[in-house]
């Protein structure tokens, strides 16, 4: 009798868990284009809310990044002198950070005149001026010849015109991003020599009163990079150097590519006593 032979026994192991083969890393892929797709999406938008001028600065760049010069005035441009191409698109980014934050300080300026003229009647005679100047946003508290409508003669003691005033500017400050800068200015009128005290102090006095003044309203401390007394080297009425509208507090926002100057107002002559400070 024939032997029977004895067939072969086949084990097959089956994986347990993990993704099928089928798919595998595919999602990541997807997930990739989804991602690429968004940030598309958000720089159209960002583009769509520009101003025409920025748009075809935009445009002109992307066109001919080298060669672009239109709209950028003299040859001192580094987007008309034939730098390399990772300078010219510093450059134009610098361009367009500035055109925004124009349009935004212009924007802020409007808001801050329209709150000022509605609180007219509380902040008594004085006047405030709200510029775009090429420095970036300046904002003027000025005394009035009525009288002494921010502080009394000779003290950094604050009244309520400025406070008021400063609380009302802030609030539209605080939105934006940019650094400020506290001056505090005087006339010419001068202390007895022996007084021991200057327009110096004076006006660092009254420009630290409007930086409390301004962290009190909820505004970051960290975005106040100076606090400057000005004496009065810089008067807003040259012809007459004790004219009440010299005496004023400024707060200026600059430009981020002008934050960091050090620029600093040079010193007055000396000037003949008077019996009183401004």
């Amino acid at each position: 009798m024939a032997k029977k032979t004895a067939k072969p026994i086949i084990i097959k192991r089956v994986k347990k868990g993990g993704h099928g083969g089928h798919h595998g890393g595919s999602w990541k892929v997807a997930y990739a284009d989804f991602v690429t797709a968004m940030m598309a999406f958000f720089m159209v938008m960002w583009l769509l809310g520009m101003d025409d001028k920025t748009k075809k600065a935009v445009e002109g760049y992307f066109s001919n990044p080298v060669g672009y010069k239109q709209g950028y005035g003299s040859g001192s441009s580094p987007l008309a002198t034939g730098s390399s191409p990772a300078k010219l698109a510093d450059a134009q980014i610098k361009v367009i950070i500035h055109r925004s934050e124009e349009k935004a300080f212009g924007e802020a300026a409007q808001k801050i005149k329209g709150k000022l003229d509605a609180a007219k009647s509380s902040l008594g005679s004085a006047k405030f001026e709200v510029t775009v100047a090429d420095e970036g946003l300046r904002i003027e508290m000025i005394e009035d010849g009525a009288g002494d409508t921010f502080f009394p003669s000779g003290s950094a003691a604050v009244k309520d015109g400025l406070r008021e005033g400063i609380k009302l500017i802030a609030a539209e400050l605080i939105p934006l991003h940019n650094a400020v800068i506290v001056e505090g200015h005087t006339d010419a009128t001068r202390y007895g020599a022996a007084a021991g005290y200057t327009n110096w102090e004076l006006s660092a006095d009254r420009a630290n009163a409007a930086r409390r003044i301004l962290e009190e309203t909820g505004f970051p401390a960290a975005r106040i990079h100076e606090v400057r007394g000005m004496a009065d080297t810089r008067p807003r009425v040259p012809n007459d150097p004790f004219a009440a509208q010299n005496r004023r507090i400024t707060l200026v926002l600059p430009f981020s590519n002008l934050e960091t100057s050090t620029a600093t107002a040079p010193q007055a002559p000396p000037a003949p006593a008077r019996p009183s400070a401004g």
